[in-house]
């Protein structure tokens, strides 16, 4: 026969389709080609930031450098009084203007007009510019202007006073504030290549290669999580990346650790049930022979076998659980009404234990003392605690030594309160935090670890608690709380041990 195997592969609890690997991704939809779009996108959100107030600033500048060169004649016309019909005829072609005139306050001069102009669709009175009235003009210029005429009116720059007065048509200012706008377009493109080229090389080598190198490390250690060699060697980077690095190395050791303990326990597991199908089969043989003991006459014979037969029932029902374990259930409780000083008596019968022996077993449970709770898991859990208790103090068999294992409760409507306390050297301070932990908390030679963390399943299955009473004095004491049913529990099913992956058929420590 088979036995079952009591703690599962790691490898069964997988997730299905967990190990395959991820459909590969467009070349625009990796990390490096969002962060190349996002450099263009917010290099050109600059040069719009940056192109509102040069394309008011250009039409500024544009304008005043017609009023410009309109003012030079205007101060010929203020030194000869007129403008010769050739300079008129430059002084056109050179601004475009349909007509300039000179206005002194006193007068307003002609100075040269190639045609008489028609309306006049929109002014423009240069000595009045703001900032804020530049940017909203030249965008009505850049979008909805081009037509008609455009009349711009500034103070003159030649030192004459006055105010130079000229007609132009609007489309000459549009046609140079689109050629202007192509120039900084042109320029924004090169610029945007050119900076998002550095910053993704940049983040590239700082970022993204890493994080490459961070998910080929997990895809590589997730093909074989239980070798050591498969883990990420951390670069030494001192910053964020090197910090995940070294964390990551951390939590792959880690889990490496943890698959190769649990790979040990799934082979302890499956040797332990092997060994117990065969020792329940030794167990019923002792179980017969003991069963013929009960026709000797002999009166010691007579007191010891009942005892002798319990014992090897609730080994067999141990064996028998060991196997059973391998479905990771446990039995439901079987609660009822226990005469709990009987079950303590039970324990240092089993022990071997006397008030008046080398380790005197002290009872102080009131006689009588009925409790709610199964009585095969009461018995294992204070077995575990007192054996434990008893095999401390057999490392300490000084003659002059106290060797005492004290069990005593206290009883409410509320529920039970058990306290088992021995006189032995005490439990380490280094040992105290891991207790209740499996395979962390043996104190002594040849120890697993097992004794407590059973102990604690078991009480909680009953819906207690367990803790160890750190007092001042030899000694270690442990305290069980084991909370009175509610009536409609009563009437309803116990409930199932809680697990905490460990077997809670073996009482050794």
């Amino acid at each position: 026969m088979t036995a079952p195997q009591m703690i599962d592969d790691p490898r069964k609890n997988a997730v299905p389709g967990a190990g395959a690997p991820r459909p590969g991704r467009r070349r625009w939809g990796g990390l490096s080609g969002k962060l190349l779009i996002l450099t263009v996108l917010f290099v050109m959100l600059s040069e719009v930031l940056i192109f509102v107030p040069s394309i008011a600033n250009f039409r500024n500048t544009w304008l005043t450098d017609k009023l410009t060169v309109a003012g030079v004649a205007a101060a010929i016309l203020v030194e000869t009084d007129m403008v010769s019909p050739a300079v008129q005829a430059e002084l056109l072609r050179t601004t475009g203007a349909l007509a300039i005139a000179l206005d002194d306050g006193e007068r307003r001069r002609l100075i040269a007009m190639s045609e008489p102009p028609g309306a006049v669709g929109r002014m423009v009175d240069m000595g009045e510019a703001d900032p804020m009235s530049s940017v909203l003009d030249s965008f009505s210029t850049l979008l909805f202007g081009g037509e008609g005429q455009l009349r711009v009116v500034g103070p003159s720059q030649m030192g004459l006073g006055g105010r130079v007065d000229i007609v132009l048509p609007e489309a000459l200012l549009r046609d140079a504030m689109l050629a202007f706008s192509v120039r900084i377009l042109a320029l924004s493109l090169v610029i945007s290549a050119i900076t998002a080229t550095l910053v993704y090389l940049s983040l590239r080598w700082l970022l993204v290669r890493p994080m490459q190198k961070l998910t080929r490390s997990m895809a590589r250690f997730q093909e074989a999580p239980e070798e050591p060699s498969r883990a990420i060697a951390p670069s030494g980077r001192n910053d964020e990346v090197g910090d995940a690095e070294h964390r990551l190395a951390a939590m792959q050791a880690t889990l490496t650790e943890t698959l190769q303990s649990r790979r040990r326990l799934a082979d302890l597991g499956l040797a332990v049930s092997k060994i117990n199908h065969d020792l329940r089969n030794i167990l019923a043989s002792a179980q017969l022979f003991s069963e013929r003991l009960e026709h000797v006459a002999d009166p010691t014979v007579q007191r010891l076998v009942p005892k002798i037969v319990a014992t090897l029932d609730r080994a067999v029902g141990y064996t028998q659980s060991v196997l059973a374990y391998g479905s990771a259930r446990e039995a439901p409780l079987a609660r009822r009404l226990v005469r709990l000083d009987a079950v303590v008596r039970d324990v240092g019968d089993v022990l071997g234990l006397a008030p008046d022996g080398g380790i005197s077993f002290d009872n102080r449970v009131p006689e009588g003392v009925e409790i709610d709770a199964d009585p095969e898991q009461l018995f294992r859990v204070l077995m575990n605690l007192c054996r434990n208790a008893v095999q401390v103090l057999e490392q300490n068999a000084a003659d002059v030594l106290v060797r005492r294992v004290v069990v005593e409760a206290e009883c409410s409507a509320d529920g039970v309160l058990i306290r088992v306390r021995d006189t032995g050297p005490g439990i380490p301070p280094a040992l105290r935090d891991k207790l209740f932990k499996p395979f962390q908390s043996a104190a002594k030679r040849g120890g697993t670890g097992l004794g407590l963390a059973i102990a604690a399943e078991l009480v909680r299955a009953h819906g207690g608690r367990i803790r160890h009473v750190a007092r001042e004095g030899p000694g270690a004491e442990f305290e069980i709380i084991l909370p009175a049913r509610l009536p409609d529990e009563r009437s309803g099913a116990a409930p199932e041990a809680g697990g905490t992956g460990v077997s809670a058929q073996d009482t050794s420590v």
